[in-house]
């Protein structure tokens, strides 16, 4: 265990990059598997070596830039999916407007009637029937 931690000491390690390339492979090789296509296995083969070149590299800083924007894309895309679940979840109990001005997205509390909205970003003041 002791050389181990001795080869791996100053390489940048498995992060969630490095994660994300193997699942690919992975599922390029099942893929592969099921439609005799050879194309995809090497695909999933150079995979595996570029994911295995990030793990034991010892440029760290370019590693670590490399992983921060693969977590940006994916944060991005997960708050995306994110604010669709919360808007289909909430249509129960609120109701959801768009500022005619700044178009930003507003809820509000259903079965209130005929109310005036304020934009909390711009101000801009509307009425709408909940």
């Amino acid at each position: 265990m002791n050389q181990l931690r001795k080869f791996m000491y100053g390489r940048h390690g498995f992060d969630q990059f490095s994660q994300f390339i193997l699942w690919v492979a992975i599922i390029l090789t099942l893929i592969s598997s099921f439609t005799r296509l050879d194309f995809l296995n090497i695909l999933a083969y150079l995979l595996i070596i570029f994911a295995g070149y990030r793990v034991f590299s010892k440029n760290t800083k370019q590693r670590i830039r490399e992983n921060y924007k693969y977590v940006s894309v994916i944060n991005g895309i997960k708050g995306k999916f994110g604010k669709i679940k919360r808007t289909i979840s909430g249509t129960k109990t609120h109701k959801y407007y768009l500022c005619p001005k700044c178009k930003q997205t507003i809820r509000v509390p259903k079965g209130k009637g005929k109310i005036c909205i304020t934009c909390p970003k711009c101000k801009t003041e509307f009425t709408k029937r909940t």
